[in-house]
């Protein structure tokens, strides 16, 4: 029996929606301890996946897509992650069994040569690179001409852009406040790249300034308020100022909350409507988790987590 655990993430903001120099995508992220997807896999004759109907459809296109010839596999979901919330959760399902095809039946390929064999990673590469190496990522897009269009992963053919920086990401305790809603995705994610991009070039050179001399040296700095600047200019310009106006009242409120309440930096991860709050101690953590299950509660319900980041990548355990 293989047991594959990967990490769920945070995506900050995308980069390049303009492609004038060529490129596209581009963006940063986290990868998260918890919540976590776990599934336990064994060879079989033919291909069964039991638990989440979502990500099970997910997992058996996975596996279809690597399995030699004849060759089955039985997958069951332990811990599964919640479709449509900006966690990841999709790529995470698709890798974790093409994880657990390419252990039993010893096919020897990397964790970006499966992305490419089960279609992911064709915007974002932060869950791919979460799954191979964890910590925080910012990852290069891809370019323009090869792509052909702007486009969300799930209507994106090419393979995952280069990681440009990889780096352990402090111990700072990270609320997440995951709503019962779902975000933009399917059919409605493709119209929204449509009708929004290209993104002015100007705000195009905003982000990447806030990147690379804002965002990136608080990291290696390891300093907090410059870190959760960065995270609050990303919530108001750009593509991620796009995602943020499609929220309800009661994510946009828990968000602004939480910046007003003790979080150096606090964002919608993707589409949504999951909303983070990056903070300095366990206990200013525990007291604005409290506050924003209240706020859930009285509204759109769902639950509230503090976590942490994960510093490396997916656990694989079990096989030869």
């Amino acid at each position: 029996m293989i047991k594959v655990v990967s990490p769920s993430r945070l995506h900050l903001t995308l980069i390049d929606l303009n492609a004038e120099l060529g490129r596209v995508d581009g963006g940063a992220g986290i990868a998260l301890e918890s919540p976590c997807l776990e599934i336990s896999a064994t060879e079989d004759d033919t291909i069964e996946v039991f638990g989440d109907p979502f990500l099970a459809g997910r997992m058996r296109k996975a596996a279809e897509a690597l399995l030699p010839a004849g060759e089955g596999i039985r997958i069951h979901i332990n811990d599964s992650l919640p479709d449509h919330v900006g966690l990841g959760s999709g790529t995470q399902a698709a890798l974790s069994t093409a994880a657990a095809v390419n252990k039993i039946y010893g096919l020897g390929k990397s964790v970006r040569e499966l992305a490419v064999a089960v279609g992911r990673g064709g915007t974002s590469g932060i869950g791919v690179a979460a799954f191979e190496n964890g910590g925080f990522i910012l990852d290069g897009g891809h370019k323009f001409k090869d792509k052909g269009a702007f486009s969300p992963s799930a209507a994106s053919h090419v393979p995952p852009g280069p990681v440009l920086f990889r780096r352990n990401f402090p111990d700072w305790p990270i609320v997440l406040v995951i709503p019962n809603s779902k975000g933009a995705h399917a059919e409605e994610e493709v119209d929204i790249f449509k009708k929004c991009c290209p993104i002015p070039l100007a705000e195009v050179q905003e982000i990447c300034h806030v990147i690379l001399m804002q965002m990136l040296p608080a990291l290696v700095e390891e300093d907090l308020e410059s870190f959760g600047r960065a995270i609050n200019h990303f919530q108001i310009t750009g593509f991620k100022r796009k995602e943020v106006e499609l929220q309800s009242r009661p994510v946009l409120d828990i968000m602004e909350y939480m910046r007003d309440n003790g979080a150096s930096g606090a964002g919608i991860s993707s589409f949504g409507p999951v909303v983070y709050g990056i903070v300095g101690s366990a206990g200013e953590g525990k007291r604005l988790r409290q506050e924003a299950q209240r706020m859930l509660d009285e509204s759109l319900g769902g639950k509230v987590l503090l976590t942490k980041a994960k510093n490396h990548g997916a656990d694989i355990f079990g096989g030869s």
